[in-house]
């Protein structure tokens, strides 16, 4: 009985166990079940996460995309819109340019900066300077597209011409200026002979009238926001043209002097040069360019760095000390019209707008009596400039470009005369009939006049 006792006591043992092997092993079991739910829930979140995030950039991707392309027509709307508008301003290819330039040689290479390379070449059988614009952001892209914008509409004397553009490289073709900028003609004496006088009273006068057109601009006027002398440039007859449109803005509605609202987030301009109150304020304003074309004017007549020139000319002024600080490369300075321009300066450089003087209808007749006053003080100071009797025209009384000799013995210019003998039958000077209409060329007098021309031009113009 006992031994059985023992037997079932020891079976119960063995099951007990197995059942705790059992329930052990269950455990296990259960606990590795639970981490490779874990583990799928883990992996199923991952992918779930993973499709988010695809579908996210796919979709920033694809805004990105259109975004673009969105740019992009604009872009070739704006470049469709200025081909249509300006028929002088043509579109050139990728190939065109990289031709004409050597590849952008560094041989053809004439300036270079913080807005990319110029480069001196030959395009369509002109010489024209090709403007490299560096396109890594958006700002410098928009900035190429104004300035074709803008200055594809323009035409005048005192502006630097567009002649072209190409977008895939974001290059603007210009006019070739042979003495390169007004800055460059002051500032470095060792490259250039130092500019006549009298040229930097013309120059002063063409610019002032290319900013004028600028601002008289219809149906908007147009404000530069960089006047300064590298962007003036000189023609191969020192005529003054104003470049470099990049930083130019369209005024929609003009802002009275007195208001100073703040309307640009950004500043632009150059230091020295900017106008102190839209640099403060951030208003621009026709009045805002005054200041920069002071700045240069007492530039030209120093010869001097901006930096504190305002106030050195203003001490010059008030104890009578201008010709000691007028630039003296020139011995023959006009004295009082220097005064008088030196004082024109210092009124465009006031540092509120409203106390500046009007363009239109101040600064220009101001500088037009200054012009005509130094004018004739060349003209004084060379006596022989006064042409022959014999030269000059009886109907016109002007000097002859094409003479002509009628039937009375007498020379005429060719125009003049012809219109005469539609309304005549009788001499312009003696009266009496003549025996006839016809009128033959005086070469040997065209010959003297033309001749008589060159030595003049050397004498009045001893920058030539």
């Amino acid at each position: 009985m006992i031994s059985q006792i023992q037997v079932l006591s020891n079976e119960c043992s063995e099951e007990a166990r197995k059942v705790e092997n059992a329930l052990r092993k269950e455990k296990i079991l259960k606990q590795l079940a639970a981490d490779e739910k874990a583990k799928h829930l883990e992996a199923i979140n991952e992918v779930e996460q993973a499709k988010r995030s695809f579908t996210r950039e796919a979709y920033s991707k694809h805004k990105a995309e259109m975004v673009g392309c969105i740019i992009s027509l604009d872009k070739e709307k704006i470049v469709d819109a200025i081909l249509s508008t300006s028929k002088n301003c043509r579109r050139y290819s990728k190939h065109e340019i990289e031709l004409a330039t050597g590849n952008f040689s560094e041989a053809r290479k004439i300036g270079e900066g913080g807005y990319g390379n110029v480069y001196r070449c030959t395009l369509d059988h002109i010489e024209v300077a090709v403007k490299i614009i560096q396109q890594d952001s958006t700002d410098k892209t928009d900035e190429f597209l104004k300035e074709v914008e803008i200055l594809s509409q323009l035409h005048h004397p005192n502006l630097v011409l567009l002649i072209g553009f190409c977008p895939e490289i974001g290059c603007l073709v210009y006019e070739y200026l042979e003495n390169g900028s007004l800055e460059d003609q002051l500032l470095n004496n060792k490259r250039h002979q130092p500019l006549h006088w009298f040229l930097r009273f013309r120059i002063i006068f063409e610019v002032s009238c290319g900013l004028a057109f600028l601002h008289g601009r219809k149906p908007e006027p147009i404000v530069h926001r960089d006047l300064k002398p590298a962007n003036i440039l000189l023609d191969k007859n020192y005529v003054g043209k104003i470049g470099d449109a990049g930083f130019a803005k369209v005024i929609s509605d003009l802002v009275p002097d007195w208001q100073t609202e703040y309307t640009d987030t950004i500043v632009a301009g150059t230091m020295y040069y900017m106008d102190p109150e839209y640099q403060q304020t951030g208003t621009v304003r026709p009045k805002s360019d005054l200041f920069g074309l002071g700045v240069i004017i007492l530039q030209m007549l120093t010869g001097k760095h901006p930096n504190g020139l305002i106030v050195s000319v203003e001490n010059a002024i008030k104890s009578r000390s201008l010709p000691y600080i007028l630039d003296r490369t020139q011995t023959d300075w006009p004295v009082a019209e220097a005064e008088m321009l030196a004082k024109l300066g210092l009124r465009c450089t006031a540092l509120k707008c409203r106390d500046r003087p009007d363009l239109e209808s101040e600064v220009l007749p101001e500088l037009e009596e200054i012009l005509h006053r130094v004018s004739s003080i060349v003209n004084m100071r060379n006596p022989n400039s006064r042409a022959p009797g014999h030269f000059i025209c009886p109907i016109t009384q002007g000097l002859m470009d094409d003479p002509y000799v009628a039937a009375d013995g007498h020379t005429y210019e060719h125009h003049a005369i012809k219109d005469w003998l539609r309304k005549h039958k009788v001499s312009p000077i003696t009266r009496c009939k003549l025996l006839n209409l016809s009128i033959i060329p005086n070469h040997s007098l065209h010959a003297a006049i033309q001749q008589w021309k060159k030595s003049q031009t050397a004498q009045t113009q001893p920058w030539k």
